[in-house]
This record gives structure tokens, sequence and C-alpha cells, in this order.
């Protein structure tokens, strides 16, 4: 049998990192199988539901390189994912057999009942939960004028157990769970009838969620089992903390999978960070998406929670960056070198931050630091100096500078090495450090203290870029 699995995210914000790790754990799995990945979108809830969130989700998991098997509009109706509110009358069909069956009935207790129900569930310390008023009920008795739901009739002895691929085996006493709502009296499925349905119907073998679905995974298997439907394998994903062991939220910043995006994570390198919480393949912590297909398994997933470390994804981030060939590098740092400039580069600039980029590498760990680190090769003149550099012009270093300018300008090949062997010269004439007039050029053709090598900075630069910026600094 073939592995069918799917990713569901309710478009009613953004793609969650903790659901693009769902994603990716589906997506693997289907892949190191040879099985279909899906990508359903749970939009029954209206008015919290938008297109903007939608896309989002998509743009999402277009950026981190996950394809869906589904994403096709002709079979879609115009769509490239497959939307659960367009299944609703497929949803109450099923909520209706299932009162045909006897395996459900309607319940036309009032909104008001219910509020009185639970409050006195509660003044006596009793769960709150339906206690069943309507299961046995004729539609005789039933109130005029009210719109019935129809209630799951769960069995109240016994006990559920589900078979999970990661946690094992889990069982809860029936008589915990109640007869929940499959169909409110406005004729829309709930979440609960919706996702089976669904999941039946697109044939999911393997249901692979966080496990805060725990509770629902319970609730879910007694609807399978009143249609007399195969149950899908589970597998429940423990959580992904905070650095702090609290639950993963704004406050740890960076929740959306958009926000790394835009703070310069590259996409392998979020999805390799993403595999490791939770998963893991012996020592190896560097683990490239083929590999990750191969070796992709339910039973190297842990069952404790992961804690969300900037540190380490910071650490995978500047391998991947080191791993870049230096062209595409340049690519996509561009869009943040656009942003830091107010403008695009030329082609000619592009070349030359191409050409800066393996002694960028190993002194960054994300695209915005590309762009924060090169942008002064692009800044007009006269360059702002921030106060350090400032303080590097002293009069003796621009003395220095002056007499220096004369011998670059004399330079006939503009070299690294050139440049250096000039001011290493100079420097044994004058008996003084080459910092003492390195940290100076360094300041005039930057504008700051830190750069990659300097001679480097001024080979790429160029003879005329380098005695108009040094000229700046010194008259």
């Amino acid at each position: 049998m073939q592995t069918v699995v799917r990713f569901a995210p309710s478009p009613t914000g953004f793609l969650h990192i903790g659901g693009a790790r769902t994603a990716l754990f589906n997506w693997l799995y289907a892949k190191h199988t040879g099985g279909k990945f899906f990508l359903r979108v749970e939009d029954t809830d209206r008015e919290r539901s938008t297109p903007e969130s939608v896309e989002t989700i998509l743009d999402g998991m277009r950026w981190l390189g996950m394809n869906w098997d589904n994403n096709d509009p002709k079979i879609n109706n115009g769509r490239n994912y497959y939307s659960q509110f367009e299944k609703r009358e497929r949803h109450a069909e099923v909520a209706r057999a299932m009162v045909e069956s006897g395996a459900a009935y309607y319940c036309y207790a009032t909104p008001q009942e219910l509020e009185t129900m639970r409050a006195e569930q509660k003044a006596n310390g009793l769960p709150q939960k339906y206690d069943g008023r309507w299961r046995d009920r004729p539609a005789s008795e039933a109130p005029a004028g009210v719109k019935p739901v129809i209630r799951l009739k769960a069995p109240q002895t016994g006990e559920t157990t589900v078979r999970d691929e990661v946690m094992g085996t889990i069982t809860v006493q029936n008589n915990q769970l109640d007869d929940m709502v499959l169909l409110r009296g406005d004729g829309n499925p709930t979440y609960m009838l919706a996702v089976v349905v669904d999941d039946h119907d697109m044939g999911v073998t393997h249901v692979i969620r966080g496990d805060d679905h725990m509770t629902n995974t319970f609730r879910q298997v007694q609807i399978y089992k009143a249609m007399g439907w195969e149950l899908p394998s589970f597998a429940h994903l423990p959580m992904i903390l905070g650095p702090d062991g609290a639950k993963l939220s704004k406050r740890h910043g960076a929740p959306a999978v958009s926000d790394y995006r835009d703070r310069g994570y590259l996409p392998e390198a979020v999805c390799n960070y993403l595999l490791r919480l939770c998963w893991s393949h012996g020592d190896e912590e560097i683990i490239p998406i083929e590999q990750a297909i191969e070796w992709f398994d339910f039973d190297s997933i842990g069952k404790s929670p992961a804690r969300f470390d900037f540190v380490k994804l910071n650490h995978i981030n500047a391998h991947y960056i080191g791993a870049t060939d230096d062209k595409k590098l340049a690519e996509l740092a561009r869009p943040f070198l656009k942003e830091a400039l107010g403008r695009d580069l030329t082609e000619a600039e592009m070349s030359m931050l191409a050409s800066a980029m393996p002694d960028i590498k190993p002194r960054v760990q994300t695209l915005r630091e590309i762009a924060t680190s090169t942008q002064f090769y692009f800044m007009p003149r006269p360059l702002k100096l921030d106060d350090k550099a400032q303080k590097n012009l002293t009069p003796e270093a621009k003395a220095h500078l002056k007499e220096l300018l004369l011998k670059i300008e004399a330079l006939s090949d503009f070299t690294h090495d050139a440049i250096e062997q000039i001011f290493r010269a100079y420097s044994e004439e004058k008996a003084i450090k080459l910092g003492a007039i390195a940290q100076p050029l360094r300041s005039a053709l930057t504008g700051t203290t830190v750069s990659p090598p300097i001679f480097k900075v001024a080979e790429l630069l160029g003879k005329t870029e380098v005695i108009a910026r040094v000229k700046d600094a010194i008259l």
C-alpha cells in the first residue's frame, strides 16, 4: 500500500515554525517511502480564514522547498491545494449517515441550557462535558424553533487505545470523553468531523502532527470506528519549546517561517535545523535534504520536547552559507543590500559582490549580515565614517596616508599583494607597526574599523575608488 500523508494548516495567520516542522516530517516520510504528500487547507473557519494567510502558508512551503503532490489547480477547483470548506456537503452527508446508523443523534439543547449545565458541573467539581441529555430522547420531544446539532454517540464504557508511532501505546477511558458535536445547527461541520472525513477520502495512511492533537486523536478514532473505516497510523511529534523552556511563541522572536527568510536564513539551513528538533541520526548535525530523505523514519524521533536554539541555527546557517557558490550567494544577498542601500546593485557591482564572498563567508552567519558587511563597497562618496573610524584618522595617520597615496597612484599592478607590499615597506621604512597605517586605510575605505582583509578590499574597490576615498578621508 502506498504511503499517503498530508499537511493541513488553518489559514488564520502565518506558517508557524512548528507547523513547518510538521510539514517537513510529513514530506520527508512521503519521500522516504515513495509515497504522496498532500496539502489541505483547513479553511472551515470562514471568519478567520483569509486568502492572504493561505498565500503566506504556500509561500513559506515553497521557500522551504516542500512540493506537494496535489499542486494542480485542475483537480482542486482552480486551487493548487485541497480546500476543506469545499467538502462541507460531504462532511454533512457523513454526519447524517451516522445518525441513520445509530452512531450519532440530534441534540436540541439550547446554548443557554449548555451554559447552565457547565456552570452546575463546575460548581459541583465535576468535569465540564456534555451530559448526554438528548442521547436517547426522541425528536418528538424537541422544542420548537431550535436547530439541532448532530452529536457522536460515543461509547460510555471501556477504553480507546492508540498505538502511536512515536509515543507508543496510549489508552484513554471512554468515560473521559463526551458526545462531541459533529455538525452544527447551521449545517456546518466541526473540525473533528471534517478532519476524519477528509483523511479517509484522501486515503491518508499516516497522520503525522504535533502532540497537542493527542486528545483530538482519541475523539477522531471514535468517528473512524463509528463509520467502520480503517484507522490510519498516528505519529505525534513532541512540542517545540523556546530557549527558556516555555512554549515557543512570539516573545521568543521569529515564530513565522517568513521571519527566518527575512532575517537572512537559507531554507536548506532552516530545514536542517527543524529536522534536528526531536529527530536524530547519530551525532550528525549537518544533514543535506537528500540524506535526510534516505535516513528519515519514526524510530529516530524522540518523545521529549525540543528547545529552539538560535545559536545552533546560526551555526548551521553559517555552514550552508560557506558551502554556497559565490555567485549564487551574491544573488541571495542582493535583496538585503537593496533594502540597506535603497537601490538595486548594477551588474558590475554584483560581480564585485561575488568576488568579495570568499572573504565574507567565514565572517557571517546570515544573508543580512552579508549585506551589513559589504554595503560599504557600494556607498556613495564621501563615506560617512563611524566614531571609531574617525578616531583612527588622527593627524599623524592622515600624514602617513598622504605619503602612501603617492605610492598607490604610481602602482601599475593594482592587486592586494602589490598594495600590501607598499604598506609593509612603508611601515619598515618609518619603523611603525603595519596596523598603524592599515587601520586608518580601513577607516578611509570602509567607514568602519571592521572589514574583510583591507588590501583585498582595496583591490575590489579599484584604484580610482581607493584614491578618491583616501582623499576624502585625509583632506
